[in-house]
């Protein structure tokens, strides 16, 4: 699917493009996009908020930003896809090799953003380090929320060895062309570090800020993520079962 540009690119790339996916947030949206801004006041960066066909003031919300904020390019989805496509439409659409990702509820901080891009582009980096994951240090959420976080990080951990402790953090600094590496399906947004060790790349994580929610509601509950999450690990499974790596590849 091509994503339609209104205007023209800018000739100077940005080096950083935060991809925030959003489904009725049309409180927060604003908010979200002027912490961005203040933190990423001194890097060349692009927004890209994606609309996930809200059935708010979301998109009409995000279209009036566009004058308040010029670095800010608006995604609508004809129809709702869910946070994974929202994500990867943004990620497609990205003009800058590195991307931030972000949930458009308010709780992820962007002050962390810039720790996160200079551990994975800091000189002494390994070199085939493609994420740096947020771990909320100290989680902002009911309490029943954080038990069944834990439990299912603990089991997705233990079969899938993925390094994780928190996949559920939407704030995650990757490569762009390693993400598109990947095997693309519903969910994956909470799959990315297994499935970046999968094609051999190496990742790490950092402590990071949690907030809670300010206005809106959670679109998850406990009972709707176990649902998907059985289907999901299975499959994840199966992948990384179908996988060989040539250790490298050289033309002679």
């Amino acid at each position: 699917m091509s994503i339609k540009q209104k205007n023209a690119e800018p000739d100077t790339a940005p080096l950083i493009s935060v991809v925030v996916p959003a489904f009725n947030e049309a409180e927060n949206v604003e908010n979200l996009a002027s912490e961005i801004d203040d933190a990423l006041s001194g890097i060349a960066y692009e927004m890209i908020f994606i609309d996930d066909a809200s059935t708010d003031q979301t998109k009409e919300v995000l279209t009036d930003m566009k004058s308040r904020f010029p670095h800010l390019r608006v995604l609508s989805h004809r129809q709702n896809s869910g946070q994974s496509r929202g994500v990867r439409s943004g990620v497609r659409a990205a003009r800058a090799a590195t991307i931030a990702t972000l949930d458009s509820d308010g709780q992820n901080d962007p002050a962390d953003i810039p720790a996160l891009y200079a551990q994975l582009t800091r000189g002494d980096a390994p070199e085939n380090l493609a994420m740096v994951g947020g771990r909320r240090a100290k989680r902002i959420d009911s309490a029943a929320k954080k038990v069944a976080s834990r439990f299912g990080n603990g089991i997705r951990k233990r079969l899938l060895k993925d390094e994780a402790d928190d996949t559920g953090c939407g704030l995650k600094v990757f490569r762009r062309q390693a993400f598109l590496d990947l095997p693309y399906f519903d969910h994956i947004h909470r799959y990315i570090p297994a499935l970046m060790l999968r094609e051999g790349y190496a990742i790490e994580f950092a402590d990071v800020n949690h907030r809670a929610r300010e206005f809106g509601e959670s679109k998850y509950t406990n009972f709707g993520r176990l649902k998907v999450s059985i289907a999901d690990l299975r499959g994840v499974i199966w992948l990384r079962g179908r996988m060989k790596l040539p250790g490298g590849v050289d033309e002679i």
